[in-house]
This record gives structure tokens, C-alpha cells and sequence, in this order.
């Protein structure tokens, strides 16, 4: 089993890469659909179901917040004093929208990445590779 930096396991949940083995499409058989187990190392999706979904979605939360205060900062200040009240809430409803829907898969994977560094996996979180290993999720 290889086992590579924090910093590399990130970059490729960033990705949509298997933070483990790096290989392309590893859990996402489409954008959103996912499968059991990364195609090329075996590695599960779930390895602890217990908050598993609660980690990802903290990490939703990071990568949607941090554009939407950037943006309403940099709005504030270009039209400062007569701030665009109206424009800027359609610009940052629909930035609120889009940027999850955009995000998950990598947000689901740079969860996977930060519990790989916290917890290594074990030969019990490989699966043989080959198989469809497709979920309904």
C-alpha cells in the first residue's frame, strides 16, 4: 500500500482523483453518480459510515463560503457608497446554488483525502478491482 503527503492527497480529492492511488474517475462513474470503490486501487468509498457525510459537507461549506464573501467584499468595495443591493444578491443566489452542485465530487474527495491522513487505511479498505462496484448513492 503507497502512501503519499497530505498536501498530494488534497490535490487530488481536489481533482476528482482517488486521494489514495491518484487514479482518474476512481470513485465517480459520472458527475455525481459514485462507485463502491476507487476503479483502480480497490480503495472503499465508505469507510466509517458514522459522520462520513457530515465531513464532506463541512468541506461544501468551505469551498461555497469562501467565494461568497469574496465576492460580496469585492462588490461592496467596487460599487461603494451606492452598493447594488438587488444585483448583488442575484450574483450571490446563484453562486450559492451552483458552487455545491460544482463542488461535490471534489468535496466528497478532499474529505476521503483528510481521513486518509488522519486514519490510514488497512488491507480491509481494499476491495479486488475489476468489478462495477456501482451504488445508487
Amino acid at each position: 500500500m503507497e502512501n503519499s503527503g497530505v498536501v498530494r492527497k488534497l490535490l487530488r480529492g481536489a481533482l476528482r482523483r482517488c486521494p489514495w492511488c491518484g487514479g482518474r474517475g476512481a470513485f465517480f462513474v459520472g458527475w455525481y453518480k459514485k462507485a463502491d470503490h476507487c476503479q483502480t486501487c480497490g480503495l472503499g468509498w465508505r469507510r466509517d459510515d458514522v459522520g462520513y457525510e457530515l465531513g464532506a459537507a463541512a468541506i461544501t461549506a468551505i469551498i461555497t463560503f469562501g467565494p461568497l464573501i469574496l465576492v460580496l467584499g469585492g462588490m461592496v468595495a467596487v460599487t461603494w457608497p451606492d452598493v447594488e443591493v438587488g444585483l448583488m444578491f442575484a450574483v450571490l443566489g446563484v453562486l450559492a446554488v451552483v458552487l455545491p452542485l460544482l463542488s461535490y465530487g471534489s468535496a466528497y474527495l478532499i474529505w476521503q483525502a483528510l481521513d486518509l491522513t488522519m486514519r490510514p487505511p488497512t488491507r480491509e479498505d481494499f476491495a479486488p478491482v475489476g468489478g462495477s462496484g456501482q451504488s445508487s448513492d
